[in-house]
C-alpha cells in the first residue's frame, strides 16, 4: 500500500511486550504519539504480553517505573482512533475487554493480518 496524495502513510505499531521490565512498551507508545503529531495514519495493536499495558490501576511507582496509562489515555487527543487488542491474548491472560484502561477494538489473527497488509510500514516492539 502506498501513501495518499497528502503524504500520509499508514503506520501500524504492534506492541507485544509487557508494560514494565524493559523500555519496549514506552518506546512503542512514544513512537505512536510522535507519528500522530506528524499527521500520519496510525494504528496500534496490542497482542501477546502487550495487552498487559491495558490493565487499569497499575501501580508502576511500586517498582520505580513511570505509569504508561497517561500516555494511553492521550491517544484520542492525538487522533489515534484505531486501537486494537488481540482477543486471544486477552483471554490467555484472563482479561476482559470491559475492564481495560482504554477502549479498544477486539480483533483476531485474521484482522491483524489485514491491518498489516494495509500498512505502508509496520513496527513491532
Amino acid at each position: 500500500m502506498t501513501s495518499n496524495a497528502s503524504g500520509r502513510k499508514n503506520l501500524t505499531f504492534i506492541s507485544r511486550r509487557s508494560p514494565y521490565g524493559s523500555g519496549y512498551a514506552k518506546a512503542c507508545l512514544d513512537m505512536v504519539l510522535s507519528a500522530a503529531v506528524f499527521d500520519q495514519h496510525v494504528t496500534l495493536v496490542f497482542m501477546d504480553d502487550g495487552v498487559l499495558q491495558l490493565q487499569p490501576n497499575q501501580q508502576a511507582g511500586d517498582i520505580h517505573a513511570k505509569d504508561l496509562s497517561a500516555a494511553l489515555a492521550a491517544l484520542p487527543l492525538y487522533d489515534v482512533d484505531n486501537v486494537y487488542a488481540d482477543r486471544d491474548s486477552l483471554t490467555r491472560r484472563g482479561m476482559f475487554s470491559d475492564q481495560l484502561a482504554i477502549e479498544v477494538r477486539l480483533c483476531d489473527a485474521d484482522k491483524i493480518a489485514e491491518i498489516i497488509r494495509q500498512s505502508d510500514v509496520v513496527f513491532t516492539l
